[in-house]
């Protein structure tokens, strides 16, 4: 399995779960639409979210622009772009891994321009020009699966067999950019919880993770507060740490490499007694 994720020249050391944060510049996000946008983005606020996730213990963080919960309606290029660049260009000042959350080439190509590490597209790759964007960059790229579009995609989600299904899919993507020139050691591939799939769906993806795993590439899991949560728990959105950061734990003793939450000091709390109890050595 590939331990180190190489981010435009950056190398994240995998050997030990890693923690990628989530700043959403937007109005309509799912968890935290409005806290660093409010009638456009607040830098101030960014900035600060940002450092307390660091000084938390993240080592990557996800910016992204456009909301793409359940229902969301995509917004334009340019206003994708208006909202991510200059808080993006801020964060390159901090000492972590930038990310930046699109699945549009444009934003991509400028994103890749400012100096940002990684490219975390949703659509995972199937945009030819998308993949054109980063091929010839140093960027690293996490490959997600979605079935079909934010729009509907929780409307009727089916698969005869969602472990498999969504596996063939991120080999199928992961091998379209290994023949483009992306190298194995700039690839990370998420299985989309909550991305056109019901809690069933969800559940068999959280047991079969390590199923899910092709060519040794590292597994990112975000299940950070999403609805499975609250169908389980019976908790509204914000009520949803202690169930999000038990989801967490239980996909890293299953694999996972880099999660992505919202509450970064909890999560890193719970990997430290994960750490403690699974390799008693290095308490």
């Amino acid at each position: 399995m590939t331990r180190t994720l190489n981010c435009a020249h950056r190398p994240l050391d995998l050997r030990r779960p890693r923690i990628m944060g989530i700043l959403n510049i937007t109005p309509d996000s799912f968890s935290d639409g409005g806290h660093l946008y409010r009638r456009g983005v607040d830098l101030g606020q960014v900035t600060e979210a940002a450092i307390a996730m660091i000084e938390a213990g993240a080592d990557l963080l996800d910016i992204g622009g456009e909301s793409t919960r359940p229902g969301a309606d995509p917004v334009s290029d340019d206003e994708e772009c208006r909202r991510v660049m200059p808080a993006l260009e801020r964060l390159l000042d901090l000492d972590v891994i930038v990310s930046v959350d699109t699945r549009k080439p444009h934003v991509a190509r400028m994103a890749i321009q400012a100096g940002v590490h990684l490219v975390n597209d949703v659509t995972g790759m199937t945009n030819p020009e998308m993949l054109e964007a980063v091929a010839d960059s140093k960027v690293a790229i996490c490959i997600m699966h979605m079935q079909g579009e934010p729009g509907t995609m929780q409307v009727d989600p089916r698969y005869d067999d969602v472990v498999s299904e969504v596996r063939g899919f991120l080999a199928r993507q992961s091998e379209r950019c290994l023949g483009a020139g992306i190298g194995p050691d700039r690839l990370v591939l998420d299985p989309g919880f909550g991305f056109g799939k019901n809690i069933d769906h969800n559940l068999a993806l959280l047991r079969g993770l390590q199923e899910v795993r092709v060519h040794g590439l590292p597994l990112l899991v975000g299940l950070s507060r999403k609805r499975m949560i609250g169908s389980i728990t019976d908790r509204a959105v914000a009520d949803r740490e202690i169930g999000s950061v038990v989801a967490a734990m239980l996909a890293a003793q299953r694999g996972a490499d880099i999660l992505r939450v919202h509450d970064v000091g909890a999560t890193i709390d719970a990997l430290k007694m994960l750490a403690a109890v699974e390799s008693p050595g290095l308490s």
